[in-house]
């Protein structure tokens, strides 16, 4: 499918620079009548100073805070009240833009609206690069967990709803509070965030003039699906049972054993780059090169030392690379690629602890239809998922739950970028390629499907920035801060298409350390990251300058 609109080859439009602005409303926004649905219960002034987030704190401009709710109600499933609960933050010395930021995880929490963009700790955020911020709770209280699933509504507003609705009602307070809106708007988020922006790309692409979307889950409900069938397989090789008799999944592979098959990736993957530094950049060069059976040691009946796998765990690991499959081999999900970072504690905590923690909730209440209320939860919902029995309820609708899980978590149509291109648009996308829940393999796919939609042009108006050894989001013996928000708005104004992103290592002196960045690099090592398909190749001088190094053709 072509972008409809604009002739083969022809560059999209380009937008013009936003213009700054001045706060001019603030408490009184409370006393206002909000948009349709809309309930101000809060608007104040805050002074420049840290913001409390997590356990630590980030900096904030002066600015205004405005929080509130859309459309509460009480459901008739059940009987549950539900809203979409919000929090604006308007700088006081506006730079004209919007930052919609989209929170991970099953939402349910209104995370202060800071502007987070991705990368590991990085060192600035869009309120304070000037950006009026909004973030939302995605329509739920997170004391329910998973549950919000038995009611529809509440599907359809953490899936897509929500964004749909907070963003005419952001615009239209920023317009009261500035006297205009935005003149440019962006969206960002990793994780269930970059899923987010990933369904925004396509279903608001009207909204928005610049999609950053971080190791985006935009198959989410397969991706899950995947954790249970990856927890069966672990289950199979678990040596430890629980109290309640289950086997524990920690138990399956020892760290010293998954630093093992670390170790073997790298003696064959590292140096296809031009240089072994600990970063597997060629990645797809490593998956032909690289295989497990071969490269790793096979252990003897109960050998656990960390110098050899046993066959069943070879068999158990190859499996989950390969992407979860039914029992007649029919694909689930996307394979994984074989990578460093597979020795990080990000990777053991998706794999081992998420299945039966948060996967088996999700899949259970949310992405099944009807919800399997019926069924035991946890471990034992993980392990007695049938992928040929039960898979089917992911596409399945009823009379009361009208959409699937795959229409109102997945972009309609996700290759189709061509509204978000056509406007002059433009979408940054990164994963690292350690991540454990959410494939870069799958977004390497979904992009080499929309350069295929463009006529092999799509970078124009799209990148995809794989980040290697980074697990979710961060973390990992990787480069993994950076910073690609300026670099998307120079895009998107101005026209400067990135030709990479430099990224840095957390190492001491950080402003949060990264406890996974080998001690032999140097703690402020940088790499360019480059646009796929192309890899970082060093060209020769300082091994730990990203200076050092192009990216050039695979």
């Amino acid at each position: 499918m072509g972008c409809a609109g604009i002739a083969p080859g022809t560059p999209p439009p380009q937008l013009s620079t936003a213009r700054p602005g001045e706060l001019t409303a603030c408490g009184d926004l409370a006393n206002l009548t909000g948009p349709i649905g809309t309930v101000i219960i809060q608007a104040t002034a805050v002074a420049a100073g840290p913001v409390a987030i997590g356990n630590g704190s980030q900096p904030a401009p002066a600015h205004c805070l405005v929080r509130g709710k859309l459309n509460e109600r009480v459901s008739s499933v059940d009987n549950n009240t539900y809203a979409i609960g919000f929090e604006l933050r308007l700088p006081v010395e506006w730079n004209g833009r919007f930052f919609y930021q989209a929170n991970g995880g099953l939402d349910g929490v209104v995370v202060p609206a800071l502007g987070g963009i991705g990368g590991g700790a990085p060192t600035t955020n869009a309120l304070q690069m000037g950006f009026a911020v909004v973030s939302s709770d995605a329509g739920h209280p997170g004391s329910m967990g998973p549950r919000f699933g038995v009611d529809p509504q509440a599907r359809l507003d953490y899936g897509y709803n929500a964004v749909a609705q907070l963003t005419p009602m952001a615009k239209e307070l920023i317009t009261r509070a500035y006297g205009r809106g935005p003149d440019r708007s962006y969206f960002g988020g990793c994780s269930n965030g970059g899923r987010h922006a990933m369904v925004a790309a396509v279903r608001s692409a009207g909204q928005y003039d610049g999609i950053l979307a971080g190791n985006p889950g935009f198959n989410l409900p397969k991706a899950a699906v995947a954790q249970l069938y990856g927890a069966q397989q672990y289950a199979k090789v678990a040596t430890v049972k629980t109290e309640a008799g289950e086997p524990d999944l920690q138990s399956a592979f020892t760290p010293a054993e998954l630093k093992l098959v670390s170790d073997k990736v790298l003696a064959q993957c590292d140096a296809l780059d031009g240089l072994a530094d600990g970063i597997v950049a060629d990645l797809k060069a490593c998956q032909a090169n690289f295989k497990l059976d071969a490269a790793v040691p096979t252990c003897g009946p109960g050998v656990r030392d960390g110098s050899c796998l046993s066959a069943p765990q070879k068999t158990a690991l190859s499996n989950v690379f390969a992407g979860a499959r039914n029992s007649a081999g029919k694909p689930i999900y996307a394979s994984f690629p074989y990578d460093s970072g597979i020795s990080g504690s990000n990777w053991r905590e998706w794999k081992f602890a998420s299945p039966s923690t948060r996967d088996s909730g999700a899949v259970q209440f949310i992405f099944a239809t009807p919800p399997m209320v019926d069924r035991p939860g946890s471990m034992a919902f993980t392990l007695g998922f049938d992928m040929d029995r039960d898979l089917p309820r992911l596409e399945a609708t009823d009379p009361v739950y009208r959409t699937s899980s795959l229409a109102f978590m997945t972009p309609p149509d996700a290759a189709n970028l061509s509204a978000l291109r056509n406007r002059g648009g433009k979408m940054m996308v990164y994963h690292g390629t350690s991540d454990a829940v959410f494939s870069s393999d799958d977004t390497a796919a979904w992009y080499e499907r929309v350069q295929a939609a463009n006529g092999g042009n799509a970078m124009a108006f799209a990148r995809y920035f794989p980040v290697p050894g980074m697990n979710h989001c961060s973390g990992g013996p990787a480069t993994d801060q950076f910073e690609m928000l300026s670099a998307l708005v120079a895009w998107v104004e101005q026209g400067q298409a990135p030709a990479s992103i430099t990224a840095t290592a957390r190492g001491p002196g950080a402003n949060v350390v990264n406890a996974e960045v080998p001690a032999n690099w140097s703690p402020k090592r940088t790499r360019p990251l480059c646009p796929y398909p192309q890899v970082a190749r060093y060209k020769g001088g300082d091994t730990e300058s990203a200076s050092s190094f192009a990216c050039s053709a695979p």
